[in-house]
Parts: C-alpha cells; structure tokens; sequence
C-alpha cells in the first residue's frame, strides 16, 4: 500500500493508514499512542479530550457524507414516522446520535421515542436487510450499500437536515503537535490537497471522482469502485471535501447538544479541544498531483499478497 504511495510521491512523508472496525478500537489505539492521528467520530473527540487524553481536532474529513436509511419497501416517508421505530446509530459519541436527538426535539418528540441502538458501522446495512433496524444512520458508503443493493432507500441526506454536516474530524496528539508541528501541517496539507482535486471538477464530470473511487476502493479499502463512485456521484453534492477548517460556531452547538443529552459531562471551551492553526488557506494549498496515477493490474497483485 505505502510503496505504490512512495513510488508516486515525488516528496514528503508517506503516512502509514491503517484500518478500524470499530470506533472503541480506534480510541483506544489512539490513548496508548499506538497511532498519532486519526479521522474520528467528532463528539467521541471532544469526549476524549473531556477525560484528559492529550488529542486536538485539527481539521475535518469531509462535509455531509451521511444518510438516514430505511428499507426500499418501508412506509415510513419523513421523521415523525420514526416514532416508535428501531434506528441504528454508529455511536452514541456520534454527531449521527446528536443529529436524531435535535431532530425529535424539533418534531416535540420524547428521548425514547425512536429506539437508538448502538451498531458498528459496517454492520448497519445487514442489520437494514434483516429487518434488525427499521433504519439507520451513519456515514458512507455503508448508506450506499443499502440503495445499490436494493433493500434500502435513503429518507434524509444529512446535507438536508442539518447543512454542512460535520462527522468526521481529524485528531492528532498533543505530542505531535508540539514537537512536531511541520509534519502535522504536512498532513493536513496533503489532506486539504485532495479535497480541492476532488471537488475541483464535480461540475465538469467528476473525473476526479471517479479516478479516486478505483483506486482507494482497490487498493486501501477492498471495496467495489462502483460502489464509492455511486457515493461521490450521486448526487454530487453527497460528500464534500473542501470547507474543512473547524468552525467554532458549529462545535459549539455540538458541544451544547452533546452536554444536554448527556453524551459529554461538561462544557469545554473550543480552544480545549481544537487546534485551527493548521488549516491552510485553499487559496494557497498547492496540489501536487493533476491526475491520480491508477495502479496497473500488476501493483493491484502485488499488493493482495501482502
């Protein structure tokens, strides 16, 4: 994975990924320095930074990116008809359990009102094609799944209901980011860089795009390409990638919502929790790649043996 990165990188840091399954894995990880950065859920971020562990959010993954899911062949048509419903949500440290609990305030709804259960990721669609949930709500492409399959069809874009949608953010070490700062701005960089590449031809075909489906679904996530095509693509406006610096106004209202629902013990002040000074101007950032090199039928080998 990495040595097809280095071999088309002209310069700077090759950044090890590596993959989680659960968001519970991924903290603890991250509190014994076993990993120095990740993209994270945002309010399990804030919660992190409530107990102690020395972490800032530095930027933002991405903008929307998730759905609100039920099967193909429900009669539920809007919110309200969620009462009395079970919907799976990624984590209760999520913004996907703060956007259902704003929205049954919005609709006069109480707190038990719409059954929220707990599901890793990945999970919810087989639980949707169970009929184990009546529908969920989470991030891509685990709501694409459900529509390309078939059995699902999405209610709400998130982009929809609460514009701007933020859920995930990108957390690094306190450690990090004091004896380290030019290679946490490297990183935030290099992830600004392909926002803008990706969003800089939507309008015009969306080659990017879908360049970007082939090879992160062949080569780091081992998911169908036509899969997160259909998530960068349809609509366009699903998922975006640039507009990613922290905004103060939002957390604060994700950081109300979370305190008054009893996801965060307490008030923290955005400075606690967040760092902006390494979100670059998009005006400046300077992509250093105008075409993503796809990986030949022979890279793609080499990397399933390993």
């Amino acid at each position: 994975m990495t040595s097809w990165v280095t071999q088309h990188s002209d310069k700077g840091t090759v950044f090890g990924p590596q993959r989680f399954g659960d968001f519970a894995a991924m903290k603890e990880a991250l509190i014994a320095r076993k990993i120095e950065a990740t993209f994270m859920i945002a309010p399990l971020a804030m919660k992190l930074a409530s107990d102690g562990v020395p972490v800032k959010i530095v930027y933002l993954g991405h903008r929307d990116g998730s759905a609100l899911v039920v099967g193909a062949d429900s009669e539920i048509r809007n919110f309200v008809d969620l009462k009395g419903k079970k919907v799976a949500i990624p984590s209760r440290f999520s913004n996907q359990n703060l956007l259902m609990r704003r929205m049954m305030k919005q609709y006069g709804m109480a707190p038990d009102d719409i059954q929220l259960v707990e599901t890793p990721p990945p999970d919810h669609p087989g639980a949707l094609a169970a009929k184990a949930v009546d529908g969920y709500i989470v991030g891509e492409p685990h709501c694409a799944k459900a529509e390309i399959d078939g059995y699902g069809r999405v209610l709400y874009y998130m982009k929809d209901l609460w514009p701007n949608f933020i859920s995930c953010v990108l957390v690094v070490r306190q450690e990090v980011i004091n004896e380290r700062p030019e290679l946490v701005q490297e990183l935030v960089n290099g992830i600004a860089a392909s926002g803008k590449w990706l969003d800089e031809d939507k309008e015009a075909g969306a080659a990017h795009r879908k360049q970007a489906a082939v090879v992160v679904g062949k080569m780091f996530y081992n998911q169908d390409p036509a899969l997160l095509e259909h998530v960068l693509t349809k609509p366009l406006d699903r998922v975006a990638y640039t507009n990613l610096m922290p905004p103060k106004d939002t957390f604060d209202e994700i950081m109300s919502l979370a305190v008054e629902t009893g996801v965060l013990p307490k008030h923290m002040e955005f400075e606690e929790y967040c760092d902006t000074r390494f979100a670059p101007d998009l005006q400046t950032v300077i992509m250093p790649f105008k075409d993503l090199p796809m990986p030949t039928e022979a890279e793609l080998a080499s990397l399933g043996k390993k």
